[in-house]
């Protein structure tokens, strides 16, 4: 199986950067949607593919403009935003705050949820400890292993850094961030 990542296009919460951090549920802007249309051109999913996305208006509306099939997709609150390098000691943005599974039921039918048997949408993995995280990303991997498809992984520049390194890269930085609409594979996980 291969997982590849796809950051969210440019979004709302960046257009008067660092002041909109706290705008909730910022959306993509035009740039962030054609970025993302840009992109469709070099990704291809097959029906066996699952593709993971991150409960974030930003992150779903990348997923709606970049998916052909739209079954394919589930919401899961273990590909959210995760700060990295990770800190419990910094106060998540509001931009970061994840939908509930309520609000994701009334706005966004047409997108699964993924749940695992894990209780994870109460517990944001923003700030959850290394180890803790670790557990349940390893959960969330081992169900992506069982599919018949790739994975893809709609997601956050913090969350995708977090998730290499736990697939075994060493020492990212935050230079390694894959920028707007950015895509990165890792083979044979």
């Amino acid at each position: 199986m291969d997982i590849t990542f796809i950051r969210h296009g440019h979004g709302e919460h960046l257009v008067d950067y660092p002041n909109q951090l706290n705008c909730l549920h910022p959306g993509l802007t035009e740039l962030g949607k054609s970025q993302v249309i840009a992109l469709r051109k070099q990704v291809v999913f097959a029906p066996e593919d699952v593709i993971l996305v991150s409960p974030t208006k930003r992150t779903i509306e990348t997923a709606q403009l970049i998916i052909p099939i739209k079954n394919l997709a589930f919401f899961s609150p273990l590909v959210g935003p995760r700060m990295f390098p990770q800190n419990p000691e910094f106060v998540p943005f509001v931009c970061d705050q994840i939908y509930s599974k309520e609000e994701l039921s009334h706005q966004y039918s047409d997108i699964r949820m993924l749940n695992l048997g894990l209780d994870c949408w109460e517990e944001s993995i923003n700030q959850m400890d290394a180890d803790r995280f670790q557990i349940l990303a390893e959960k969330l991997l081992e169900w992506c292993r069982q599919q018949s498809g790739n994975t893809f992984i709609i997601s956050h520049d913090g969350t995708i850094s977090n998730y290499r390194i736990l697939l075994g890269e060493k020492e990212l930085t935050k230079s390694d961030f894959l920028g707007e609409a950015g895509q990165y594979t890792i083979r044979n996980v």
